[in-house]
């Protein structure tokens, strides 16, 4: 699978989609889930909460390992993804469909600057070798 051109990335795995009223959408990429294996549990960070870009804010759990969830940019938590609460699965299923939070940056451009499709790409490839 190829990662959508529509997205943004971040060198932690996780993809960004903006939305027209000015929040993101945020999830882990196919990338992430293939190297995870199945899901069997997604903690969400709580509405509200306000993040910095990078911070640690969500966890998913495989059968392999846990894995943390970083905060793509700065601003505040407005949703997250209760259907994951009982079928973290559809990560697995798909993981550019099954998103885990939603956040309304503070600075739009901070969005802009993440990698596009082809950047990530090489920086999963990189990592690769």
């Amino acid at each position: 699978m190829s990662n959508p051109a529509n997205l943004k990335y971040t060198v932690s795995h996780e993809w960004v989609k903006s939305e027209a009223d000015g929040t993101i959408t945020v999830g882990i990429t196919q990338h992430a889930q293939e190297l995870l294996g199945d899901m069997v549990f997604v903690e969400s960070p709580e509405i509200g909460r306000k993040l910095k870009a990078k911070e640690e804010c969500a966890v998913v759990e495989s059968v392999k390992a846990a894995a943390s969830i970083y905060a793509p940019v700065s601003g505040v938590v407005t949703g997250f993804n209760d259907g994951l609460t009982n079928e973290p699965e559809k990560i697995n299923a798909d993981p550019f469909g099954a998103w885990i939070f939603k956040m309304k940056p503070d600075n739009a451009a901070d969005v802009a600057a993440l990698m596009d499709a082809a950047a990530y790409q090489k920086h999963v490839d990189s990592e690769a070798h």
